[in-house]
């Protein structure tokens, strides 16, 4: 019996010291979390929500108005819904038949998708999909296409999150962006999309899961949120400064997910899920992230459940806090203006949520 065991204790050792995964990660510094202090003290505010029910969809992970009034929905199903917030009523707009994350309404009132499976995509009105982009001019395909904006010429910003978890070849886009995280190699990027020259060029590289995206009111810069080191980057576009990024947010509480521009200049983001404590620990020890990774599953870090949008100007202030410690309305991705009414969207929730004001 005890050369068993002793068997037995050399094979899981051996396992947890040498089986193949999939990451290489990197050493960096985790900051050291705050917590919900300060500007981001728990609050209840998410608890006042009302809800419009998707009809059998989840995930509504993105929204942007529509030139009819009308809001449209990304969903886990990659399908797109239009909804009428004063009806409730929920129709599919489209359905491109990948997993589309972002969405965004040019001046024109034509819908663009990033979507993480097939790439920057052009909605028609009747529902059609066109590919613009399913790789850069450089011929590095497009793996995980993130979230997206429009400027007023027509030009696209969008983020590849993952240069190396191809979204669609992982498992879908919580596997990919999980894997990203533990390896924080500096796997993501930013590209545009020139509609009158359909050239896709990269413009920033290196980001650790480039997400969120979002333009100033008069294009001016260009904000991204960058999920793995916990902040908010802003790049300018135009000015003294054209060209340069710079650290607009940093040390967040929680994960950065979408990013939404306002009408007064405001900006919405959400945070996925709160902090791991365990990441942030084995940030600056590489192989035990990758002992880590040939743990079950189920006792590997995972996202909480904890409601959380943060609205913050163009200067880095934070104006406002929605949450919901209790969860009942998680993974939140962002918020979006509507009327003077908050819409609140979810990673995965299967209803949209409404904050009135």
């Amino acid at each position: 019996m005890g050369r068993s065991l002793l068997i037995s204790a050399a094979i899981l050792m051996a396992y947890l010291l040498f089986w193949p995964v999939p990451v290489d990660p990197v050493a960096w510094k985790a900051p050291t979390s705050t917590g919900y202090v300060g500007a981001f003290q728990a609050n209840q505010r998410l608890r006042s929500l009302s809800f419009i029910d998707l009809k059998g969809e989840t995930g509504p992970e993105d929204a942007t108005i529509g030139k009819d009034g009308n809001i449209y929905v990304s969903t886990h199903s990659g399908k797109i819904l239009k909804v009428n917030l004063a009806t409730k009523s929920v129709t599919t707009f489209a359905n491109p038949k990948g997993r589309v994350l972002g969405l965004e309404i040019s001046a024109d009132g034509t819908l663009y998708a990033a979507d993480a499976y097939r790439g920057l995509l052009k909605i028609t009105g009747a529902g059609g999909v066109e590919v613009l982009a399913d790789k850069s001019s450089d011929g590095q395909p497009i793996l995980y296409a993130n979230d997206l904006d429009i400027t007023r010429d027509g030009k696209i910003y969008f983020s590849d999150a993952s240069q190396k978890f191809s979204a669609k070849d992982v498992g879908g886009t919580l596997p990919a962006s999980l894997l990203d995280l533990v390896d924080h190699g500096g796997h993501g990027r930013v590209l545009v999309y020139d509609p009158a020259t359909h050239v896709t060029k990269e413009i920033i590289k290196g980001l650790n899961f480039a997400n969120g995206i979002a333009l100033a009111n008069d294009d001016s810069f260009l904000l991204i949120a960058e999920t793995g080191t916990y902040s908010i980057l802003k790049h300018w576009l135009k000015g003294e400064k054209s060209g340069q990024t710079e650290t607009l947010i940093q040390n967040l509480p929680g994960f950065p997910d979408n990013i939404n521009d306002n009408p007064d200049g405001s900006f919405w983001v959400g945070l996925v899920s709160p902090r791991s404590a365990p990441l942030d620990f084995l940030s600056s020890y590489p192989f035990l992230r990758k002992v880590m990774m040939r743990l079950p599953e189920s006792i590997r870090p995972k996202p909480q459940r904890y409601g959380f949008a943060v609205k913050f100007s163009g200067d880095g202030k934070i104006l406002r806090t929605l949450q919901d410690p209790d969860g009942n309305y998680a993974m939140v991705t962002g918020g979006l203006d509507v009327g003077g009414d908050v819409v609140v969207t979810s990673l995965t929730e299967a209803r949209l949520g409404i904050l009135k004001e």
